[in-house]
C-alpha cells in the first residue's frame, strides 16, 4: 500500500495549477512547427512549388538550433513599462507571442505558388518568433516549478507539445481541405492565445538581479559560473553522449521499417496513432518517475530501460513484416524515449543557474541538438555496414557511455545528488559593475 500510495503522489504532481500552466504554454511552444515545416511542405506541395525548393525551405529551422545566441537578450534586456508591469518573463512572451500570431496570419495569406521567396521569408519570421518564444517558455518553467518539480513540468510541457503538433499537423490538414489555406493559417495564429492568457494569469517567477554590464552579465558570466562548477566538462560530456543510442536508432527507425516490406500506409496507421499515445504516456511516467525516485535515479533507470527497448528492434529485424510486432516495437520504442526524454529536460532545467535561466538552457539543449545530428549523420552508414539485427543491437549499446557517466557522477552510492552542486561552494556572482 505503501508503494501504491507513494506513486499515486508521484501522480499527483500533475495536478498542480503551475503544472496546468505549463501544459498550456507547451502547447504554445509546438504549434508553430508544424506550420513551417510538415504542414508547410503539404501546402508548398499543392502550390506546384519544385521539391527542390521544399527542401531548401527547410533551412529556415536553423532558428531552433541557434537560439542560444540572442537567449542573452531575452535573458537580461526588461522591455520598457512592460517588464516593470508583467515581470522579465511574462512582458517578453506577450510581445512575442502578439509578433508571432501576426507572423503566422501573414503567412497563411502568402500565395507559394506566385511568390515563394514572400512565403521564405515569413516561414523564416516565424521560426525565428517560435525559437524566441521557447527560450522565454523554457526559462519561465524552470523558473516557476521547485526543483523535485522539474522532470513533471519537462513532460507536461512536452504533452502540451505534442498535442498542439497533433492540432497544426492532422488538424491543419483537415480545416485546409474544408476552408483552405489562409483560414487555417488564422485559426492557428488564433490558437497561441491559450499559452498566453495561462501566462497572464499565472504569477511571474522570481528572477535574481545582477549587476553588470550587458555584455558581461548576458554573455560572459553565464558560461563562466557554470565552468566554475565541478566537473563541468564531464558534465557537457553527458549532456552530448546521454541519448547516443536513441539518436542511432530514432534516425535510421522509418528506413527500417520500409525496407523490411512495410507500407507507408502501416507505419503512418501505428506509428502516428499507437506512437503519439505510448510517447505520451512514457512521458507523464517520466515525470512521475523522476518526482518519485528523484532526477538522479531516474536518469539511470530510464536511460538502461530505453537502452533494452532498442531491442525490440533487433526482434522486428528477425520478425520480418509482421504488423503485429511492428505495434509492440513502435510503442516500446515511443514509450521508453518519452520516459527518458521526461527525466533528461528535468535534468537539464536543474543544471540552470537562476540568474541565467534562459541563457543556459538554450545552450544546453542546442548542445543536444547538434549531438543528436552529429551522431544520427553516420547512423545510415554503420547500418549498412552491420546490417538490421547488429545495428540496433549497437544502439543499444552506444547508451551505455552515457549511462556509466550518469553513474559516475553521482554524488553518493544511492545515486541521490546527481550533479548535485556543491553545497559548500555555491556558484560566485559579481556584485556590482
Amino acid at each position: 500500500m505503501t508503494t501504491v500510495s507513494g506513486w499515486r503522489g508521484a501522480l499527483a504532481v500533475y495536478r498542480n495549477p503551475r503544472q496546468l500552466t505549463i501544459l498550456a504554454m507547451g502547447f504554445a511552444s509546438g504549434l508553430p512547427l508544424a506550420l513551417t515545416g510538415a504542414t508547410l511542405q503539404v501546402w508548398l506541395t499543392e502550390s506546384g512549388v519544385s521539391l527542390t525548393d521544399i527542401g531548401l525551405f527547410a533551412l529556415v529551422g536553423f532558428a531552433y538550433s541557434l537560439k542560444f545566441l540572442w537567449a542573452p537578450v531575452l535573458d537580461r534586456v526588461p522591455l520598457p513599462w512592460l517588464s516593470a508591469e508583467l515581470g522579465q518573463r511574462r512582458s517578453w512572451l506577450l510581445v512575442i507571442a502578439f509578433l508571432l500570431t501576426g507572423a503566422i496570419a501573414l503567412l497563411g495569406q502568402t500565395n507559394p505558388a506566385v511568390d515563394p521567396w514572400r512565403t521564405a521569408l515569413l516561414a523564416a519570421a516565424v521560426a525565428f518568433l517560435s525559437a524566441s518564444q521557447d527560450i522565454v517558455i523554457d526559462a519561465y518553467r524552470i523558473e516557476l516549478l521547485t526543483k523535485e518539480e522539474q522532470a513533471a513540468g519537462a513532460a507536461a510541457t512536452q504533452w502540451g507539445y505534442r498535442v498542439a503538433i497533433i492540432a497544426s499537423g492532422a488538424g491543419s490538414l483537415y480545416l485546409a481541405e474544408a476552408f483552405g489555406w489562409p483560414r487555417t493559417y488564422l485559426v492557428m495564429a488564433s490558437l497561441l492565445s491559450v499559452g498566453l492568457v495561462a501566462a497572464l494569469f499565472s504569477s511571474e517567477p522570481a528572477h535574481p538581479a545582477v549587476y553588470g554590464s550587458f555584455i558581461r552579465m548576458a554573455v560572459v558570466e553565464p558560461f563562466r559560473e557554470f565552468a566554475s562548477r565541478p566537473r563541468w566538462l564531464v558534465i557537457l560530456l553527458f549532456i552530448v553522449l546521454y541519448r547516443l543510442g536513441d539518436a542511432l536508432s530514432g534516425g535510421m527507425a522509418n528506413p527500417f521499417y520500409v525496407k523490411i516490406g512495410f507500407s507507408k500506409p502501416e507505419i503512418a496507421s501505428v506509428a502516428k496513432v499507437l506512437g503519439v499515445v505510448a510517447s505520451m504516456l512514457g512521458i507523464a511516467a517520466g515525470g512521475a518517475f523522476a518526482y518519485r525516485l528523484g532526477i538522479a535515479r531516474a536518469l539511470v533507470a530510464a536511460g538502461v530501460i530505453h537502452a533494452a527497448g532498442n531491442l525490440a528492434f533487433v526482434f522486428q529485424a528477425y520478425m520480418g513484416h509482421d504488423i503485429h510486432v511492428l505495434a509492440l516495437t513502435i510503442f516500446v520504442e515511443n514509450f521508453t524515449g518519452g520516459l527518458v526524454s521526461a527525466a533528461f529536460v528535468g535534468y537539464l532545467s536543474t543544471l540552470c543557474h537562476p540568474a541565467f535561466t534562459a541563457t543556459q538552457f538554450a545552450l544546453f539543449t542546442s548542445l543536444t541538438a547538434v549531438g543528436r545530428t552529429l551522431f544520427a549523420s553516420g547512423a545510415g552508414w554503420l547500418a549498412e555496414q552491420l546490417g538490421w539485427p547488429l545495428f540496433f543491437a549497437a544502439s543499444a549499446v552506444a547508451a551505455l557511455p552515457g549511462i556509466a557517466l550518469a553513474i559516475a557522477l553521482t554524488g553518493d552510492a544511492g545515486g541521490l545528488q546527481l550533479f548535485r552542486r556543491s553545497s559548500a561552494n555555491p556558484p560566485k556572482l559579481p556584485s556590482s559593475s
